[in-house]
Formats: structure tokens, sequence, C-alpha cells
């Protein structure tokens, strides 16, 4: 008489398990990309309001800029004023999730902790603008005005890039595509690289992806997409997309 064997069902659990391991561990590093803090070192009035009395650019009452919530979802916002300090203290040990939006002229100290800091595995987002369009209520040579030029040569030439800006370019905001999604600018610089196999540019040059050593750098050269005014909510789907793109990397 011919007996049927019955399948062994250990491979199936095995398959189950794997599976379900799998799950888990999605939903953890989920859960722990949004307890995770998320550095911002900016001159961009975000975390503040334009004002010339301190206590109302402070006021938690004022109207919060839209960036705020879209920066908080993908974690708790650590504010940086600095990306150096004393050894063993480094402001950027604190983070393994960084915004640069428009900052300031990095001192040598800085360009070589952020240098540092992405080969070690940091994850940036940078979005460096040529010709800042955004409005300021400050004057030009007001200290508390945004960055109206991104000077970050350094850093950018250490990882084989170089931001350029064309001047016969007309005023006005576009939206092309970049990496998928239709990003607002205006008046955007462009990202040339030196033919490194690291590095893919999107869009003309208009954004660049790179691997750095073990972290991985997003930029885009353009800061109009953090500009206060979002009626149609383009500028907040754009910048998710670009954290989305800098920070899925684990």
């Amino acid at each position: 008489m011919l007996r049927v064997r019955p399948r062994p069902v250990w491979g199936v659990v095995a398959v189950l398990v794997l599976i379900l391991a799998a799950i888990a561990w999605v939903g953890q590093a989920r859960n722990q990309r949004g307890t995770e803090p998320v550095g911002l070192f900016t001159t961009l009035p975000i975390l503040w309001s334009e004002s010339p009395d301190l206590a109302a650019a402070l006021d938690p009452a004022a109207t919060p800029h839209w960036a705020r919530d879209v920066l908080a979802g993908t974690g708790p916002v650590l504010p940086l004023d600095t990306l150096a300090g004393i050894p063993g203290g480094e402001p950027l040990g604190r983070v393994r999730r960084l915004v640069l939006a428009q900052p300031r002229v990095l001192s040598p100290q800085e360009n070589v902790a952020l240098d540092e800091w992405v080969r070690g595995g940091g994850q940036l987002l940078l979005l460096a603008d040529p010709a800042l369009t955004a409005h300021s209520d400050f004057a030009l040579a007001d200290p508390r005005r945004p960055q109206a030029v991104a000077l970050l040569s350094p850093i950018l030439g250490r990882w084989g890039l170089e931001l350029r800006f064309a001047e016969e370019q007309t005023l006005g905001e576009g939206r092309p595509e970049v990496m998928g999604m239709a990003v607002p600018v205006n008046l955007p610089g462009q990202f040339v690289t030196e033919g490194q196999g690291n590095c893919r540019l999107w869009a003309d040059g208009l954004a660049v992806t790179c691997a750095i050593g073990k972290g991985r750098v997003v930029a885009l050269a353009d800061a109009a997409v953090l500009e206060s005014e979002d009626a149609d909510g383009a500028r907040a789907r754009a910048f998710a997309w670009l954290l989305d793109m800098a920070f899925a990397a684990r």
C-alpha cells in the first residue's frame, strides 16, 4: 500500500518566523526613527518668528512655521547653534540625522566636525541656496537676517561637489520634479560633481545624493521650499519628501 508522507511543517514554521521577525524589525525601526532626535542648524525662522523683539520672536503663542510640524513628524527637533564643540562633547554626537537649511558660514572646526560626522554614518539633508528669495523683515546688513547666499565651498569641495549659480535666471517660482516630487524653487543653483560614482545628480543638478563614507547626503540647491507661505501644502509635501529621501537609509 502506497503511503503518502506528511509534508514537514518545520519549513513552513521557519518561513513564518522569519516573516514575523521582519515585520517586528520594520515596526521597531519606524518607532525608533520617530523617537530619535533630528538636528536643525539654520538661519531661517523655522523655530522662531521674525521680530525685532526677542520675547515676541520666541513667543510660543505666535503662529508656528509649518515646517516645524513636518520636522517634528520625523522625531524630536534639536536646535543646534554650532556643529563643533569641546572634544568628547561634539554637538553632532547627539544626533544621527541632521537638517542644514541655509546655514551660516561654517568655521574650519565645524567643517571638520560635519565631514567626520557624515563619514561616520550621519544622514544629512542640506538646503543650500545661492540666492535666497524669501522675504525678511530685517535689513541686509542685520545679523538676524537669514543667510542670503550659501557659502559652503570647503565642505562641498571635500565631498567632490560644487554649487553654481546662473545669474541670467528670471525671478519667479517653479516646481520642477526632483526624485519624483514637485519641489518649489526660485532662482535655484546647480550642483556639479567631479564625476565620482558615489554621487548622483537629479534635475540637471538641482539636487544631488551622495554616499559619503558610512553616511548619506541629500542636497538641494535652493531653499524656497522652506518659505513661510504654503497655501496649497506643496512646500510641506516637498519638504517631507526630501526628509524621507535623506533619512530613509539606516
